[in-house]
């Protein structure tokens, strides 16, 4: 089973807990999409890999049209009957390494804490520059990797444990490296911490109770 399938299958198992989850519905990101993007009612939104719909539900009411996409049908599925009633958002099942739109077609794109499920960066970032207008804005927000090795290892293995369908963290540089090699220019930068509250964070992604002792004994008592 490749990478791709393997987030479609996590996904559409647990498509309602990306709707409720408190990591995904916090405002504070919200609110700072908002700010940095400045938004008008004559912009179009491109939000990738839009899982719940956080992104394009908090943006909806400030552009023109929001393109929420998603790899998974069935997480889409669920987001759009969720958001019914915000009318100016399309749904379409995309891969965010092969977007299906033309060249310079957005002033905005977003993508919100899900780079980390995709096996090709590059070819992630490459599209975003394809799709993105000369003078649009790109904010990306995910979880970032450690500089040090070992804790960057640690941190790999607890979420291979957690999350089947999660491929890699990249540090800050290595994404920043990422921009610059494909003419994207880096306005602004910041770090956030996220406290994660593990009896949730463990439900989003598994099934049984010892899948989750196994998670909570890595943690306890892995020594790094």
């Amino acid at each position: 089973m490749d990478e791709k399938e393997k987030v479609r299958l996590v996904f559409a198992k647990n498509k309602q807990a990306y709707i409720s989850s408190s990591t995904h519905r916090k405002k504070s990101d919200l609110k700072l999409i908002e700010a940095w993007l400045q938004p008008t009612t004559t912009m179009r939104l491109l939000d990738i890999a839009t899982g719940g719909g956080h992104v394009a539900k908090h943006l909806s009411s400030s552009v023109a049209k929001v393109y929420a996409t998603d790899l998974t049908k069935e997480m889409l599925e669920n987001t759009k009957k969720h958001l019914q009633s915000f009318k100016n958002i399309e749904y379409l099942i995309a891969d965010a390494e092969q977007l299906p739109f033309l060249d310079h077609s957005f002033e905005l794109i977003t993508c919100r804490i899900a780079a980390h499920h995709f096996p090709h960066p590059e070819l992630f970032i490459q599209e975003v520059k394809r799709v993105l207008k000369p003078k649009g804005k790109f904010l990306l927000i995910d979880n970032i990797a450690p500089t040090s090795q070992i804790h960057r290892h640690f941190l790999h293995q607890l979420e291979k444990r957690r999350d089947e369908s999660h491929v890699n963290y990249l540090t800050m540089s290595e994404w920043k490296s990422l921009f610059q090699r494909n003419g994207l220019s880096i306005l602004k930068d910041k770090f956030q911490k996220k406290t994660l509250y593990v009896k949730e964070w463990s439900n989003r992604t598994l099934d049984t109770i010892e899948e989750k002792q196994q998670v909570a004994s890595f943690l306890l008592h892995k020594k790094i």
